[in-house]
């Protein structure tokens, strides 16, 4: 950074706190500023981008190739808004730039290349980034903060031809709007995708979450970095489901994320056992990637798992009725899929479980209840549990 006064800086774990007043020579500067103060709101690193970068016209091509497939599944929304995609700038009158962040969200650090959910047949396993609050609140939260903290900064940039001295617009994102969230963070310069189609990150893994501020700052586009998956083909080799079908390309309908989240109805019979015990995502691919043995924890608090959701085991989620369901899961991304479709998960969970008579008395408990789509769920579940029974001496 360039100063005519040396002001003090203090680097620490690719954090930078300037103290002192610190002078503004050139933009470059300003989006070292910047990524200081993303840091210190809880984000772990942020990238610029132009909004007329020529990626967007790229992922057009791409994406439309990827629905033609029809791997979409039931994710209609990815057929709509394609000119906001491929102009972003469309997508907030006035845009300039997108800052890209990051946020770490383990609580805890898994085992190194090990699946280890698979040692808990019985335990209900959510997806480690939805055991606490929903992230997209906090992330908009915080960006909106690094939007009020450049803003009051405005003044001090306006020798710099960046756009500083005309009103200031911003707009923060995260998974809200038709943003090719991932491919601007990988231009961006805050990771590489993987061959799960993943962002991953050299220092940080890939369990982190990822969301884009919009202002109206002309900043110089970040640099990609390069990628580093080589010949490992682990994340493929570990999908339950054989979602990812060749590097770099997964058909979501076959995801278990997908299935246990997104998709509303029946399940197919052809997925059921490999799904297992997951209820609410699955973290395979990212729990057998080597460079997660880097994955940092989260410094935000709202990551924490609530409701014992990182240890609950499947006939104690399966005891929750509705009002329990939209208690326990208020401001959760676990309300996303619904009450009847997560006793839908929890179903095929319970058939793929240990064998247990208490299991399939309680799957038989739930019958008639709700739904044909939740009855056929337990019916499976219990013709599964009925074929284990009879191997095992009680």
């Amino acid at each position: 950074m360039n100063n005519s006064t040396k002001p003090n800086i203090v680097h620490s774990a690719n954090q930078i706190a300037v103290n002192n007043k610190t002078v503004f020579a050139t933009p470059a500067d300003v989006k070292l500023w910047i990524k200081a103060q993303a840091q210190a709101l809880g984000f772990a690193d942020c990238g610029f981008l132009s909004v007329h970068h020529p990626l967007f016209a790229q992922q057009i091509v791409q994406l439309q190739q990827w629905l033609d497939k029809g791997y979409e599944g039931q994710l209609q929304f990815m057929h709509h808004n394609h000119h906001l995609r491929a102009n972003p700038a469309q997508l907030v009158e006035g845009a300039k730039t997108i800052i890209s962040v990051r946020m770490d969200y383990l609580t805890q650090a898994p085992t190194p290349r090990t699946v280890t959910d698979n040692d808990h047949p019985n335990q209900g396993i959510i997806a480690r980034y939805a055991r606490g609050r929903d992230y997209h609140k906090t992330m908009r939260s915080r960006l909106k903060k690094l939007a009020l903290t450049i803003e009051a900064m405005l003044p001090d940039w306006q020798h710099l031809n960046i756009g500083s001295e005309q009103d200031f617009i911003f707009r923060p994102f995260s998974d809200s709007a038709p943003i090719f969230e991932r491919p601007i963070a990988d231009a961006a310069g805050l990771g590489w995708t993987g061959k799960h189609t993943l962002l991953l990150n050299k220092q940080a893994g890939s369990f982190f979450v990822l969301g884009e501020l919009f202002i109206s700052l002309e900043l110089p586009d970040d640099t990609p970095v390069k990628a580093h998956c080589g010949s490992c083909s682990a994340c493929i080799d570990i999908c339950p489901t054989q979602a990812i079908v060749a590097p770099y390309e997964l058909n979501a309908a076959a995801c278990i994320s997908y299935l246990t989240i997104e998709h509303d109805g029946v399940i197919d019979t052809k997925y059921r056992r490999a799904i297992g015990n997951r209820v609410f995502g699955c973290d395979d691919c990212q729990l057998i990637c080597p460079w997660n043995r880097y994955a940092n924890l989260t410094a935000i608090d709202d990551f924490a798992p609530r409701h014992s959701l990182d240890n609950s085991s499947l006939l104690e989620l399966w005891q929750w009725q509705e009002a329990d369901f939209m208690k326990k899961t208020e401001g959760s991304p676990l309300r996303r899929t619904g009450y009847v479709n997560f006793l839908r998960n929890i179903a095929i969970g319970l058939g793929n479980a240990n064998a247990s008579l208490e299991i399939a008395n309680q799957l038989a408990s739930k019958l008639g209840i709700h739904n044909d789509m939740l009855d056929e769920h337990i019916r499976w579940a219990l013709a599964e549990q009925y074929n284990k029974l009879k191997n095992v001496k009680l």
